[in-house]
């Protein structure tokens, strides 16, 4: 992989759980960053301890030499008014764009399970009718018409128990949006764990894909959660995640992809595991050491 074209990063959630965050509450903003420094990454994504403004980050991350790769963005294009979501967002761009950051990864939550402690991600999962459809593809080729304003690209965030889950769900939306204006950021992870052909959705979008999650999963958890119809977040505590390298997943033939297609941008290492079992540092540097290996950067 070209080294002036790829840039690998790491997300704070392996540090501390956005979505839960007794998970790594007694890590501090300064202990994350200085330890994706000193692990070798180049950027990471934004968490809930970050620092609220752009001068903030900038004096945190600048002299560790970490760059802003991306945020989540929650959109509600299904359940709010747009003029809501829009603004929302245009916030959210705002503070990327004064980061230096280039991607912005939406993620539809109106009627999102992923949060729910206690509902099974397997069987109650939310399916969009035609005329949804047609709302969260309109609204989002507006949201990514609107990231350009300010030099952003949008990036989806095809995530377990969310509306677009499935490789059938991911070819409607990209069937649907705007090409020019949503692309795709591809996780192995989400699409491992619901039982879809990962290498199948990156051949097939390849050139649309802008952003990716570098996610590992542990097979014998996910059938757990499964089995016993577990929750999301349920899951993550019982480790169903893991670093590139320590999972099932074979990287290598992803990077081929990622590289024969010309990907220009981030990959980002993105684990949630429960940092008191899995040692954030040590699963960052694993991490580091693997992709090193299978990329040559």
């Amino acid at each position: 992989m070209n080294s002036e074209k790829v840039k690998i990063g790491i997300a704070p959630i392996g540090w501390t759980n956005d979505d839960m965050p007794d998970l790594g509450s007694e890590v501090t903003f300064e202990q994350c960053v200085s330890e994706m420094a000193l692990a070798g990454y180049q950027g990471c994504e934004v968490g809930n301890k970050y620092p609220k403004t752009a001068e903030g980050i900038h004096e945190y991350l600048d002299i560790r030499g970490l760059t802003i790769a991306n945020r989540w963005f929650s959109s509600f294009i299904l359940t709010k008014p747009f003029d809501e979501v829009e603004k929302d967002f245009r916030e959210n761009c705002e503070f990327l764009q004064a980061c230096g950051a280039k991607r912005i990864g939406a993620s539809e939550q109106s009627y999102s399970i992923q949060g729910q402690m206690n509902t099974p991600v397997f069987e109650k999962k939310y399916v969009m009718n035609d005329e949804e459809w047609k709302k969260f593809a309109d609204g989002l080729s507006k949201l990514g018409r609107i990231a350009k304003e300010y030099g952003i690209t949008l990036v989806y965030h095809h995530h377990m128990g969310t509306v677009v889950q499935t490789a059938a769900e991911i070819d409607k939306m990209m069937e649907l949006c705007d090409p020019e204006s949503v692309y795709l950021l591809f996780d192995t992870g989400h699409l491992a764990y619901c039982g879809e052909d990962y290498m199948a959705v990156l051949k097939k979008y390849a050139n649309r894909i802008k952003h990716v999650h570098l996610k590992d999963i542990r097979p014998e958890i996910v059938k757990k959660v499964k089995d016993e119809h577990l929750s999301f977040l349920q899951g993550v505590r019982l480790g169903a995640f893991t670093v590139p390298g320590d999972g099932a997943i074979d990287f290598k033939p992803v990077f081929d992809v990622l590289d024969e297609s010309g990907y220009e941008g981030w990959l980002l290492v993105e684990a949630e595991q429960d940092p008191a079992i899995a040692n954030p540092f040590k699963y960052a540097k694993m991490a580091r050491a693997y992709i090193a290996e299978k990329t040559g950067i």
